[in-house]
């Protein structure tokens, strides 16, 4: 049996910076952000919930920067900082969930 993979392409992809990526992965999301402003079937407590995303964008590389220049390790090796970010990543996904379900409750 042969793989469709091999072990030297999974390490090719491993060397891979996933930097650029995620810079451009910012794109379609400013984009998703204005489209959210143009409509009103989204509820505006949901829509500060994936404004808030952003910020824990933002937390997470401030984070990181501290993690490293600081501590002198990665992020999800400092606990306290690790926690921090995700706080805000929680935040944000609880603020969609009660937009949400705040529409799901207009509706009965």
């Amino acid at each position: 049996m042969t793989y469709f993979l091999s072990l030297n392409s999974l390490e090719f992809l491993a060397k891979i910076d996933p930097g650029p990526f995620f810079v451009f992965s910012l794109i379609p999301y400013l984009f998703f952000l204005y489209w959210l402003n143009k409509v009103s079937i989204i509820p505006k407590l949901a829509q500060w919930g994936f404004r808030c995303t952003l910020i824990f964008v933002l937390i997470t590389i401030i984070c990181a920067i501290i993690a490293k220049l600081i501590y002198g390790g990665e992020l999800t090796d400092i606990d306290p900082l690790h926690g921090l970010a995700e706080a805000f990543l929680t935040l944000s996904d609880g603020l969609i969930v009660i937009g949400f379900l705040s529409l799901n409750n207009q509706k009965t």
